[in-house]
């Protein structure tokens, strides 16, 4: 059985953890697997967006398989690793797509660090949030301490670490952490619809502007503006009237066709 799973529709590639049974816990076999299918999703330029859930109901992935760590830790190493080969995280990081978390359960520890590392999140109303990192004694080595208290504020991220308590759906949606909550059943299909608007606007330039806003978004703001004026000066250049005039007329049709 594959531990994960992909679908393509269109330019859409929907990703499934897929153990169930033990809460889609990232085993060492999970991760090498969703690190490699990610890393072909990357190269792939038939794809233009990416939905990554979990299977079943009660999770999307509880973290790294504690009993597997139980046994034996010394893998621990290998899943901190930096490079795209055994870090999934790091493979989602590095996708030059836009992936879209569709939370549908339990995101904890490990889970919640996957969760983080895509770009966009909707969450089910089953979805919930947890930092155990403390109370299980393994520091965070895929950006939980950092990523978290950009995103929800220091306080509130001292809050959720500190404590190892969990962060139910809406709270996460109120506190910024994911764009909206909608029902189980309308999770995978609302992630798939926004994957598709993205899809449908040119797939160099959505490229290209996910790394303008993530690199600057790892800069202080002054050299974020700075990276920006230097990056648009040398694309805005190459870009011809006609070109403009076309997409001008495309998005007014699909704002028409929107109201």
């Amino acid at each position: 059985m594959s531990l994960v799973l992909v679908a393509h529709y269109d330019a859409v590639a929907t990703v499934t953890l897929n153990r169930p049974e033990a809460m889609n816990a990232l085993s060492r076999a999970l991760r090498a697997e969703l690190a490699a299918v990610m890393r072909g999703l990357a190269a792939d330029d038939s794809v233009r967006a990416i939905v990554l859930t979990g299977a079943g109901e009660r999770a999307f992935t509880a973290g790294l398989d504690l009993k597997e760590l139980g046994a034996d830790t010394s893998n621990l190493g290998a899943a901190n690793a930096t490079d795209a080969d055994d870090n999934p995280v790091k493979a989602i990081e590095l996708c030059p797509q836009p992936v879209i978390g569709a939370i549908n359960g339990v995101a904890i520890t490990g889970g919640f660090e996957l969760a983080l590392a895509c770009d966009i999140l909707i969450a089910s109303t089953a979805a919930r949030f947890a930092d155990t990192h403390a109370r299980v004694g393994v520091m965070p080595g895929w950006g939980l301490s950092q990523k978290l208290s950009r995103l929800i504020g220091i306080g509130r991220a001292k809050e959720l670490s500190l404590t190892g308590n969990f962060l139910g759906a809406e709270a996460a949606r109120d506190w910024g952490l994911v764009n909206r909550v909608v029902a189980p059943e309308e999770l995978v299909p609302a992630a798939q619809a926004l994957a598709r608007d993205i899809a449908s606007a040119d797939p160099a330039m959505v490229r290209r502007y996910k790394r303008l806003i993530d690199d600057g978004y790892a800069l202080p703001f002054g050299d974020a503006m700075a990276l920006e004026q230097a990056r648009s000066s040398a694309a805005n250049r190459a870009v011809r009237a006609e070109e403009v005039e076309a997409r001008r007329m495309a998005v007014m049709q699909r704002g028409r066709a929107n109201i």
